[in-house]
């Protein structure tokens, strides 16, 4: 972690350095600690709106654990998890949190994947050897987090739509495609790293299983109109949401768990949860900051465009990757590139429709980094960053290949 974000730092002040000699911008320093102010007032601003959600999930996630559902959950898919996760104890109560982390993801809820997910990382650090280093499993669920499958990408409909999108819903398929690709080469590269078999019969055969599903949930989405869609997917959503939450609190009563103090302890832990992290938050988010406005992004995507126009490419790709190239730093950045790019060339311009796939087919590494390892005090992060840059990669890659198979 030391070295990243000193890296970070580091690669910020060449490219002002650059801007400066080399191109006679002599504003680039002053939007440099502008950054620095407005990211690290971002960054408490975010751990402040995590408060509120962080109590609220803790809470309901201690009720769970309290009546036994997490263990339910756990036995679920605890075959596939034992597997994938070989250093936990068969029947370890994180395999309930990782459940519940990726169910949320898989339909959308980030307000309820985060807890989950931080609840995880806690529960796994409780067998970790080496508190200050990440261990296999932690980063196993690092990088399919930030993978992130989701079915429902409504956020991204829902922008589209107000911009006024012909078929708002027309980029649900190749985001599905672009995000299952990301999770599948992240996946591979933690098992080729962490020498974990996957080609076994317990592990294709749940592979398989979700490839069915998701060839279903293509074929049934694909019939609807795009209002249709919208309206279905963000109905099953947030009905997922409120069965979870019924559920927890109404398990938890037929097993006689006292229902209020159990969620007040486990929102209190939700509470102190999100004063920790802030620290972690600003040190990272700070640093992207200065990335962004020291001018590096617009050095890439100009080497970029050199190198593929010399290959004699098509290159109305690099028109939307400012957002791919953002997302893994910056999820708010790379929103506000997408809506930008949509702007600037149209929504159902093939630019805006790829910036909009960039968004929907990768979590934002870094945040997730410094949330979930912040959480836990993990400082040692090994092949955490490589094998999520390559998810992230694979995800830009196939967002693009998609594209140009559906739009171009």
């Amino acid at each position: 972690m030391n070295k990243l974000w000193g890296g970070f730092f580091l690669v910020a002040f060449v490219g002002a350095m650059w801007q400066w000699l080399g191109m006679g911008n002599l504003d680039v320093f002053s939007k440099m600690m502008t950054a620095i102010f407005d990211m690290a007032k971002l960054s408490i601003e975010i751990a402040l709106g995590l408060v509120g959600l962080l109590c609220f999930w803790m809470g309901m996630l201690k009720l769970a654990e309290s009546s036994g559902l997490l263990d339910g959950l756990s036995r679920l898919f605890l075959p596939l998890f034992h597997r994938l996760m070989p250093d936990l104890p068969r029947h370890h109560p994180a395999f309930g949190h990782i459940t519940m982390n990726m169910a949320a993801n898989l339909f959308g809820l980030d307000n309820a994947a985060t807890p989950a997910g931080i609840k995880a990382m806690e529960s796994m650090q409780e067998v970790n050897p080496k508190k200050d280093e990440a261990s296999n499993a932690q980063i196993l669920f690092l990088v399919i987090n930030t993978s992130s499958v989701t079915l429902f990408p409504v956020t991204i409909l829902m922008y589209r739509a107000q911009l006024g999108a012909a078929q708002p819903a027309d980029v649900f398929v190749p985001i599905l495609l672009a995000t299952s690709a990301s999770t599948l080469v992240g996946l591979g590269v933690v098992a080729l790293v962490q020498k974990i078999n996957i080609f076994n019969r317990v592990v294709m055969s749940y592979a398989a299983i979700a490839l069915a599903c998701l060839a279903g949930i293509i074929g049934l989405f694909h019939s609807l109109s795009p209002e249709e869609m919208t309206q279905l997917s963000s109905a099953i959503g947030n009905g997922v949401l409120l069965l979870a939450v019924t559920s927890f609190v109404g398990l938890a009563m037929v097993k006689r768990v006292p229902v209020y103090d159990e969620f007040i302890a486990g929102a209190k832990h939700g509470f102190e949860l999100a004063v920790k992290i802030m620290p972690y938050l600003v040190a990272m988010l700070v640093a992207i900051g200065l990335l962004r406005a020291s001018g590096v992004l617009e050095l890439v995507l100009h080497g970029v465009g050199s190198i593929f126009g010399l290959m004699g490419a098509d290159l109305r790709f690099i028109d939307a990757l400012p957002t791919g190239i953002m997302n893994p730093f910056s999820g708010s950045g790379a929103r506000a590139l997408m809506l930008e790019t949509m702007n600037t060339h149209g929504v159902d311009s093939f630019a805006g429709r790829l910036a909009a796939v960039f968004q929907g087919s990768t979590e934002t590494t870094f945040y997730v980094l410094a949330v979930y390892f912040g959480a836990v005090n993990i400082r040692r992060l090994r092949h955490a960053i490589g094998c999520g840059l390559a998810a992230d990669l694979a995800g830009i890659v196939a967002a693009i290949v998609v594209s140009y198979w559906f739009f171009s």
